[in-house]
Formats: C-alpha cells, structure tokens, sequence
C-alpha cells in the first residue's frame, strides 16, 4: 500500500519540473532601427502579448540608427532586426550571411520643408535633415533629387534628424515601389533556430492582422507607444492600412527589393551584374509560420 501511494507522488514530482521547463520563456531579442509608426506590427507584438504568447521573452529595443542595428544583429546581440533594406543588402555584399525574412514596410515618406522651399531647385546650396545618413531613406532622397537635377554632396547637404513619428502622408512618385524595411537574421543562427524564428513570424503576422481588426484600439495603443497624439496615430495607421505599406501577410514585394537593389548597386557604384533581389531573401520560415496559422 505505502508503494501504492508513492508511485503518484513519484510521478507528480517528476511531471512539475518539466511543467515548468514547458512554460519558460526563450529569450529572444530584437531591435529596430528607430521607433516609428512604420514599425507597427512589431511594437504590436511586443506589447500586446503576441511574442508572449508564443512562447518568447521578446526583448523588443530600438536602436537609434541602421547601422549599429546591424552591428548588433552580425554580433549576436540580437536576433532579429528591422531595419532598412539597403543595409542588408550592403553587408550580404560583404560577406555576412544576413538574410531577410519577411517584409517590414514599403516607404511612406515625403520631403517636408518652411514656405520658402517651393521646389525643388529651392533646395540647392540647401541643408536637408534625413531619418539617417548611410542608409533607407537617405538613399531614396538622393535619388529623387537626382531626378531634380541635384547632386548630393556637390548641390545640398544631409544632416541625421532621426526618425519622424508623423511622416506619413505622401508616397514618392519618383519611386513608387520601394520596399524600405524587412525583417532579418543571421542565416546560419536562423537555420539552427527555426522553430523560435517561426513562433516570432507567426507573432508579428498576428500582431499584423489585429491592426487591421482593432483600428480604434490599435490607434490607442500606438498613439500611447509612441507618444504621438492620437489624431496623429488614427490618420497614420489608416494611411498604412489602406496604401497597404504593410503586406497582410508580411510577404516580401520581390519587385519593391529589387529598386532598393537597383538604387543601392548604384550608390555603392557596384561593379558587373546587378545582384536578383532573390540573393537576400529566404522566404522559407514566413511560409511555414503562414501554413501554421491556416494562412495562405
């Protein structure tokens, strides 16, 4: 009888342990390049419980800057980034095996200046700040006013201004399709860690879809995250929304990377071919996590 008894408690000590290993958390960082509105799906991952619920100690951070976003995902500090495009591309042609994952967001962004700038040749001999220097929009303004006739540095100059949270109301119809964002990793860490980069996609496809299904309280919470006010955030999520900078399901506009390929193959003067945007991106892991939702 004394055996009897012991048998379920022997089991019950040997099953709390392992309860508890199942409902530990991986710790799982990731970084974007700046707090903006157009990287919505991700503060909504991360603050309304998506990554959480997926089994991830999601430490979401945003790093000032594309460049030391980058640095922190080649030295592991990070695991995932959200950050420019060109970036990525920039570092795969030297070497690094980063690889992008699924689409962040198509640019959003305009040329803002005071009541004397009223063209573009106003802007010669001007100074001109930019979300950043060496990188994403930097590299679409010069190409725009390139278009105008100005050549950068001889006809203006940049100035780092950082990220704007209210830059929102007007595509460039220099170039229409230009995917600025995604979503990246170290190719070899991903492949060792498939399953945790799967749960965190099938995180930010959820977040993705409660924008579309929670705009009020989407608009809140953004308006709270970001510290903008909320007509602000309401006009600006409702601008991404329905241009749909956002794909629904995070897939990656092959021909939106291949502008930023272009452009960036320009700017680096890149010697022979210009590189397939399919060099950059491994869109295994979104298609799993997709199938794993029900999502086609």
């Amino acid at each position: 009888m004394a055996l009897e008894k012991a048998l379920p408690l022997l089991g019950l000590i040997f099953i709390l342990p392992a309860l508890a290993a199942a409902q530990e958390k991986i710790k799982f960082p990731v970084a974007a390049s700046s707090k903006v509105l157009g990287y919505a799906p991700l503060w909504v991952a991360s603050g309304k419980g998506f990554l959480k619920r997926e089994g991830l100690d999601a430490e979401v951070t945003a790093i000032r800057g594309t460049a030391p976003t980058m640095q922190a995902l080649v030295s592991d500090s990070i695991y995932v980034a959200l950050a420019a495009n060109d970036a990525v591309i920039g570092l795969v042609e030297k070497g690094m095996d980063l690889v992008m994952i699924a689409a962040g967001a198509k640019t959003t962004h305009m040329i803002m200046g005071g009541k004397k700038y009223k063209t573009y040749e106003d802007l010669r001999g001007a100074t001109i700040g930019s979300s950043t220097l060496t990188s994403g929009t930097a590299f679409l303004l010069k190409r725009v006013l390139k278009s105008q006739g100005l050549e950068y540095p001889r006809d203006y100059k940049l100035i780092n201004v950082g990220g704007s949270g209210s830059a929102f109301t007007a595509l460039s119809t220099v170039v229409p399709n230009y995917l600025l964002s995604s979503f990246s990793v170290r190719r070899e860490w991903a492949a060792d860690h498939r399953e945790e980069v799967i749960r965190f996609l099938k995180a930010v496809l959820k977040a993705r879809r409660w924008l579309d299904e929670n705009k009020q309280e989407a608009a809140d919470f953004l308006a709270k995250d970001l510290d903008m006010k909320l007509a602000l955030a309401r006009k600006g999520l409702n601008y991404y929304l329905d241009n749909r900078a956002w794909d629904p399901n995070l897939n990656i506009d092959m021909d939106g990377l291949k502008t930023v390929v272009e452009i960036y193959a320009e700017q680096a003067d890149m010697k022979g071919p210009i590189p397939s945007p399919d060099k950059y991106v491994d869109l295994s892991y979104l298609k799993e996590a997709q199938k794993e939702l029900g999502w086609r």
